[in-house]
């Protein structure tokens, strides 16, 4: 797969573009999938786990593939702005890519509530960027109401182009792997990524390019867990902010995504998050930020109950870079030592660790 070219131009035949749309790409896409070596210290059963790793895209998240589409079809409507409710990486991509595009970007985010990491991804990439007194959920109704009156387009997933895009992280896993896996996991925030997968497979399956659909397994954070507890989380809370949310706009296509494919949307705790979050860093050598982890929390909270069969293949999601959220890094982390600038000092503190 040719990495110099984005995701419009390798998936262009199952993507709603023509001649006339002007593509806006940072050649996104072509993510790793990443075979998980260590997972049997975590897990009951000889699964075969892969880490499909989509915080390298080049803003440092999944959502670089809905975005291309998003901007590149509102710039084939020869709009000037776009705007977007946010906690921190569609943010981030739609400052990116309207940046690259050459219009303005409008970004809300919860005042508070957002990595430093992707607040700053925003504002250098030049977007006006509002705090707002409330959560996630008032963010993103003010910014329905505000597309109503102003010429702007909305770039969150509900945009339909957004989920066009991000459905391209499926065709490459069955390209990677050859076919479906047996299970797909991955975080529900707002909800748009499992609904991109299940559409992303069922697609191909259609196209005979793989001979089985995944069922898919969605995880929220147990403090913002909405569609496990079958009504809207008021005032969510979680340490993974970027699934913060209590009331997913895409909660229907969740739904049908795990009835469908005969799979499970399931809660993780804050602590299985940051267990899952510091194993995949310090134990697969993979730094992808909390709310990605929630994936791997899922799985192993399923294996615990011997829900997985021995050989059974899953792919696990990883949404966003570690680098989006430093600050949980560095207090998760054991601390810097300080010593004097001297070889015997050096050698006492590492004696007994690497040495």
């Amino acid at each position: 797969m040719d990495r110099r070219r984005g995701l419009i131009e390798r998936y262009r035949k199952y993507l709603p573009v023509s001649e006339k749309t002007p593509v806006i790409t940072l050649n996104e896409g072509n993510t790793p999938l990443i075979k998980a070596v260590h997972i049997d210290e975590v897990m009951r059963a000889g699964v075969r786990l892969y880490f499909k790793y989509d915080g390298l895209n080049p803003s440092g998240s999944f959502k670089d593939r809905g975005m291309t589409l998003a901007i590149s079809k509102a710039a084939e409507k020869g709009v000037k702005a776009v705007i977007c409710a946010s906690t921190g990486n569609t943010s981030a991509a739609a400052a990116a890519y309207s940046a690259r595009a050459g219009m303005g970007a409008i970004v809300l985010i919860p005042e508070g509530q957002i990595a430093m990491g992707k607040l700053a991804q925003a504002m250098i990439h030049g977007a006006m960027v509002m705090q707002i007194n409330g959560n996630f959920d008032d963010a993103l109704r003010l910014v329905k109401e505000l597309v109503e009156k102003h010429n702007f387009a909305l770039v969150n997933s509900i945009n339909p182009f957004r989920i066009e895009g991000q459905k391209t992280a499926a065709f490459e896993v069955c390209e990677q792997l050859g076919n479906a896996p047996v299970y797909h996991a991955l975080p529900v925030g707002n909800a748009g990524n499992i609904t991109a997968y299940w559409k992303g497979y069922r697609e191909f399956l259609s196209e005979g390019k793989i001979g089985s659909l995944p069922k898919m397994l969605g995880f929220q954070a147990a403090g913002a867990a909405p569609i496990v507890k079958g009504s809207p989380v008021e005032h969510p809370e979680t340490i993974a902010t970027a699934i913060r949310i209590g009331n997913p706009a895409g909660w229907k296509g969740a739904v049908a995504a795990r009835d469908d494919s005969g799979g499970v949307i399931d809660s993780v705790t804050d602590e299985e998050i940051l267990s899952a979050y510091k194993f995949i860093a310090s134990r697969e050598g993979i730094f992808c930020e909390p709310a990605s982890a929630a994936s791997l929390a899922g799985v192993i909270k399923l294996s615990e109950q011997d829900f997985f069969s021995e050989g059974d293949t899953i792919v696990c999601t990883l949404t966003g870079h570690g680098l989006k959220d430093p600050d949980n890094a560095i207090k998760l982390s054991r601390q810097p030592v300080r010593v004097s600038a001297d070889i015997n000092s050096v050698e006492k503190v590492i004696t007994g660790c690497c040495i």
